[in-house]
């Protein structure tokens, strides 16, 4: 018996290695040899295309598209209707499937719904980027980031807060308190 919850309509191809707790939801299709770790959500209208790894406690909303190439580490969101790219360079004539591109999408990361993004970026740790946002270059960790090509308009806590830095380069997390260091345009998040 399964560890996990897979809809009726849901396809799971040969090879896939499904974590415990994983929910998978209607009409969606996993392909060969995807990991999916434990406590996932895949939400209905998904495609996960071959070798795709997503970590523990990933949340994809309906209708996304996971292209062979990505790897999204644990915690990240992946908006309603958001992208991923594979090729830089697509045609319909020219097969490109040795040249598929690699994205990270690091620990804790938020990609807004309708967003693209292109291939061979890196999204850094807790980065949040806004709903329909086209991602043409990687985003440091911690970034706010909007618009289409995306532009940085500021830092996020890991809960996904707006934060205010003073003079010294500190700010503080409204929800949890934390505190950030801003220094050298790096985010780091000081230990109480």
């Amino acid at each position: 018996m399964e560890n996990y919850f897979a809809h009726s309509s849901t396809v799971i191809d040969e090879g896939c290695t499904i974590g415990k707790g994983v929910k998978i939801w209607h009409f969606s299709h996993i392909m060969p040899n995807c990991k999916i770790g434990a406590r996932c959500n895949i939400g209905q209208n998904v495609v996960v295309s071959p070798e795709v790894v997503l970590g523990t406690n990933v949340k994809v909303q309906n209708n996304v598209s996971i292209y062979t190439g990505v790897i999204c580490e644990d915690d990240v969101f992946l908006g309603p209707s958001m992208v991923f790219t594979n090729v830089i360079n697509p045609r319909s004539a020219v097969n490109r499937k040795a040249e598929y591109a690699k994205t990270i999408v690091r620990k804790g990361a938020s990609i807004g719904a309708n967003a693209t993004i292109v291939c061979g970026n890196e999204i850094g740790e807790y980065a949040f980027i806004g709903a329909g946002a086209v991602i043409t270059k990687a985003v440091p960790a911690y970034a706010l980031v909007v618009g289409n090509p995306a532009k940085q308009i500021g830092w996020v806590s890991e809960y996904g807060h707006r934060l205010e830095f003073d003079e010294k380069g500190f700010a503080i997390c409204p929800e949890t308190k934390q505190k950030y260091q801003l220094k050298d345009s790096k985010i780091t998040r000081i230990e109480a």
